[in-house]
């Protein structure tokens, strides 16, 4: 039987209340978790995990949709715990996650550091820190634009560059759902990409979502913000032409 769960993931991050929306697809063969959240958040996962009757120990994958922080901070943890757990992403972003080269967002906080103002400078400086921390971990399997999988129903990756160059939304041809990872967010009931301070490229990441057109969907989960099911076709194409 397929299984698609969304988790909610609530906490403090710099004194502001947030929350994130992991996914655990599963079936009779696979548990594969979506997204691993921030450093220090395997407890919190595994606690969301249960009360929905889903054992973290059974993992048999974990996809990374990018390398931010947020998305991966939590991978290193996961390993160490469950060293079976296969790790997934995108060709393009596995050299950021294992540690081959830098994180994209480290060198766009560096690039930027000159410019801020004195007194912004030291928060700055201890975000910069904060990347730093982020363990690295071997990808097992590189996967690229329009991959096809049995997984709980059918699996299709699509790239989807933009907020970073390697990013990688789900889409699950079973139930018609679309996992974006930061591609998209929900903000106030409205679906949006991201901030462009946040977006690496934002026409790119309004050419991605062009490609979203050509897909059925019924439901779009955003890490940010949720489920979002309200006149899909017509908010992406809103997106596009704004």
């Amino acid at each position: 039987m397929n299984k698609l769960t969304v988790l909610e993931i609530k906490f403090d991050f710099n004194g502001d209340k947030n929350a994130i929306y992991p996914v655990i697809l599963s079936d009779e063969n696979e548990v594969i978790l979506i997204d691993c959240g921030y450093p220090n958040f395997l407890p919190l996962i595994k606690n969301a995990a249960k009360e929905t009757g889903m054992d973290i120990s059974k993992l048999t994958k974990i996809i990374i949709t990018h390398h931010d922080f947020d998305h991966m901070g939590a991978l290193a943890e996961f390993k160490r715990e469950y060293p079976h757990i296969k790790v997934l992403s995108s060709i393009d972003d596995e050299k950021y996650i294992s540690g081959k080269e830098k994180s994209l967002r480290l060198q766009q906080a560096e690039s930027i550091y000159e410019k801020l103002p004195e007194e912004q400078k030291e928060r700055a400086k201890e975000f910069q820190r904060f990347i730093e921390t982020i363990e690295n971990v071997q990808v097992d399997i590189c996967l690229k634009d329009k991959d096809l999988f049995s997984w709980c129903g059918g699996v299709e990756i699509i790239a989807t560059p933009g907020h970073m160059p390697g990013h990688i939304s789900i889409y699950l041809k079973d139930s018609k759902t679309l996992i974006t990872g930061d591609a998209l967010i929900v903000e106030n009931n409205k679906l949006m990409i991201p901030y462009p301070q946040y977006t690496l490229d934002m026409d790119n990441a309004k050419k991605s979502i062009s490609k979203l057109l050509n897909y059925e969907i019924d439901r779009i989960i955003c890490y940010h913000g949720g489920i979002y099911i309200k006149d899909i076709k017509e908010s992406l194409q809103s997106i596009i032409s704004d």
